[in-house]
């Protein structure tokens, strides 16, 4: 029988990671598994000092990932479980946004929920015109984030626009995204690959220390004033 539930497969090309998102039937929709295979090659490759560039990016085409699986939360009865889902979430994520290396998300089609989380991590974003970004939430779920994944998203959007995201469930097109400074730059389909390899080139040629340093400073600064918010996480995934 065929294992429905993903892959997040890790390759090597000399000092370039590429992550990739398998799933394609669905978007690359994140179930657990994989969620934990990101954790997983994340851990592995934290320590690797040959490593110096982590590309992310979706099997298929379509999409590079259109949030969690719906199907993950069917269990859910209570506050407490959207709390720990949050925390659970947390961890990977803050994984991910602590690596040493650069990390570049390369999207194509949907950027969606969690998707567009893993992809507001990552310190750079590249694109074709074909992306779209949202948080639709309002209408799928009825759930809400946690503080630092809102003070991740109005670090690379703004307040303004995040509000907008949310609310209306609208998604952002790659020419919007590109004017918000969400994406750094759009590139044809036919031309993408080589505009990926081309930015990882130059990546590899920089010092890692001003890069690390450069994370670091910059997560310090987007979680330096976050409140607590684990009383909205409880109200909204407590809700029926």
């Amino acid at each position: 029988m065929t294992d429905d539930r993903g892959e997040v497969r890790c390759e090597r090309d000399g000092a370039v990671a590429t992550l990739t998102f398998r799933r394609p039937h669905v978007r690359n929709a994140m179930t657990w598994k994989m969620y934990e295979e990101l954790q997983a090659a994340c851990h592995s490759l934290r320590e690797d000092r040959s490593c110096r560039v982590v590309v992310l990016r979706g099997a298929g085409g379509e999409a590079f990932v259109a949030g969690t699986d719906i199907a993950e939360f069917a269990g859910f009865t209570s506050g407490d479980d959207g709390l720990a889902y949050e925390q659970r979430m947390e961890e990977i994520f803050a994984g991910l946004e602590s690596l040493p290396q650069v990390t570049v998300a390369v999207i194509e089609g949907f950027a969606t929920g969690g998707g567009l989380l893993i992809a507001a991590v990552c310190d750079l974003r590249i694109a074709t015109p074909s992306a779209r970004f949202g948080m639709p939430i309002a209408r799928t779920l009825g759930n809400c984030l946690a503080m630092r994944n809102y003070a991740r998203l109005v670090s690379v959007l703004g307040a303004s626009r995040v509000a907008g995201m949310v609310m209306t469930a609208d998604l952002l097109d790659a020419e919007t995204a590109l004017a918000a400074g969400l994406v750094t730059s759009v590139h044809a389909p036919e031309a993408l690959d080589d505009a990926v390899s081309e930015l990882c080139g130059r990546l590899v040629g920089h010092a890692p220390i001003t890069i690390r340093a450069t994370k670091e400073a910059l997560r310090r600064l987007r979680f330096s004033a976050v409140p607590d918010g684990d009383d909205l996480v409880h109200e909204a995934f407590g809700s029926a």
